[in-house]
């Protein structure tokens, strides 16, 4: 077998880190119905966003207290490239895209277009060592586990249309919202 390497035995220290991520993935299905529903209860995706970044805070400051994480010093805040703080604003984006898309392509193929996405940027960011990462080549094999993953994504999207017993109400703004 020329060309593609497999290791031969699976290291066990990773089934820890595979099934925290894998754990991980699988909360995000039910955080995208959670936000949807909240959008249309609220009536605008952005007050739903807000809610749920309220709750996450909510939710992390006993557990920032419990754990005695100290706060980081201003110096320290300010010594931080500025392309860092972008995570903030990208997570605001993938919430309220979550919580009107979902809906739309339901939990399995909003789910499946979410890897895809992530699956494609991240094979830039490893190429050229965006974001703080270590280069990794572009190599034939990950292109074609990418490729997979998109066809996946098709598939998923073209074997549901038509499927759904009726499209939940996408999250429209309110008269009285301003935007």
């Amino acid at each position: 077998m020329s060309g593609i390497q497999l290791p031969n035995s699976f290291p066990i220290s990773l089934l820890l880190p595979l099934a925290t991520a894998v754990l991980a993935g699988a909360v995000i299905p039910f955080q995208a119905g959670a936000n949807a529903t909240l959008g249309r209860t609220l009536g605008h995706p952005l007050a739903a966003t807000l809610v749920s970044l309220l709750v996450s805070l909510a939710a992390l400051l006993p557990l920032l207290w419990l754990l005695r994480v100290p706060l980081p010093a201003a110096s320290v805040l300010a010594r931080a490239p500025a392309w860092t703080w972008i995570g903030g604003v990208l997570g605001v984006f993938y919430i309220s895209a979550a919580l009107v898309m979902a809906p739309r392509l339901g939990a399995a193929g909003f789910i499946a277009a979410v890897v895809a996405g992530q699956v494609l940027a991240a094979l830039a960011v490893d190429q050229f060592g965006l974001a703080g990462f270590a280069v990794r080549a572009m190599t034939p094999a990950r292109l074609a586990g990418a490729a997979l993953i998109v066809a996946g994504m098709l598939v998923m999207q073209w074997g549901s249309a038509g499927a759904s017993s009726g499209p939940v109400p996408a999250v429209q703004p309110s008269a009285g919202s301003g935007a």
